[in-house]
């Protein structure tokens, strides 16, 4: 059954060195609204590493808070909004750590768990100077050919976190069609939360948005325009002063009176309502 929170309860889940998973897609449909909440947090969880195909807004936000110890994905910033920040100025300094990963490792990482198994094969970089950088990624011999492969270790995060446009009562989701990883990381994740933007009685099917079903969503908490700045099509478009305003506080040496203006901002849902 689907837990139904607020979101600063949900968000309360997590903890301190977590491997954390984020649904959406560069500055689309991102979890803000959640990373909100784990900022408002009295003691803010530390040491986590940050997961997804791509990070944007959301997670340059807990690099910047001092959240993150390490991240993996393909790509990490605000698209053309230009880098991210924070996470630009602490690899640089070398206080975060990068994980490498490419489109390959991830999708055969999270099939690996989604199928119960340690490893899935790959003819993936074998040939690159990837594997340098990932001592953890090994090699396997195919038993058919003798062929060389290369040997994805499965992903399962603690915690995915995804944001949705509606759920109904029974804990289903819709999502609008830009999905990227978000199904596969509800299906590896140990535990699947996800905020929404509208609570109905029953979700009903239509063409452009994907139901997942409450069977695989553990909590679920209400948060209106949860993705801004970033955009939640066909709700909202993104916010491109917003995030201009983010980058030139960052710039300016700001983080951390950015991040508390946003706090009193949206302070007000906390203890808010779980949308039941």
């Amino acid at each position: 059954m689907t837990r139904f929170l607020t979101i600063d309860d949900a968000a309360a889940l997590i903890e301190d060195g977590m491997l954390l998973g984020f649904g959406g897609m560069t500055i689309y449909r991102r979890p803000v609204a959640f990373v909100m909440a784990m900022l408002r947090r009295s003691i803010r969880p530390r040491d986590l590493t940050l997961f997804g195909f791509t990070h944007g807004y959301e997670a340059d936000l807990l690099v910047g808070a001092g959240c993150a110890a390490a991240v993996r994905s393909c790509y990490f910033g605000l698209e053309s909004f230009g880098f991210a920040p924070m996470f630009t100025e602490r690899v640089n300094r070398g206080e975060v750590r990068v994980i490498e990963e490419t489109e390959a490792s991830i999708g055969c990482g999270l099939r690996a768990a989604t199928a119960g198994i340690g490893f899935m094969p790959s003819t993936a970089w074998i040939g690159t100077d990837l594997p340098k950088l990932r001592p953890d990624v090994l090699t396997v011999t195919d038993p058919y050919t003798g062929e060389t492969l290369t040997a994805f270790p499965a992903i399962h995060p603690d915690i995915a976190v995804l944001h949705a446009l509606e759920a109904d009562r029974f804990g289903n989701v819709a999502l609008n069609q830009n999905v990227a990883i978000d199904l596969e990381l509800a299906a590896a994740a140990k535990t699947v939360i996800v905020t929404y933007e509208q609570q109905v009685e029953r979700l009903e099917k239509a063409p452009d948005r994907i139901i997942l079903p409450g069977v695989v969503v553990d909590v679920a908490a209400l948060a209106p325009r949860g993705a801004w700045p970033t955009s939640c099509y066909p709700r909202y478009t993104l916010d491109g002063e917003a995030l201009m305003a983010y980058v030139d506080a960052c710039n300016a040496g700001e983080f951390d009176a950015y991040v508390e203006q946003l706090i009193q901002r949206t302070q007000h849902v906390t203890g808010g309502s779980t949308g039941r």
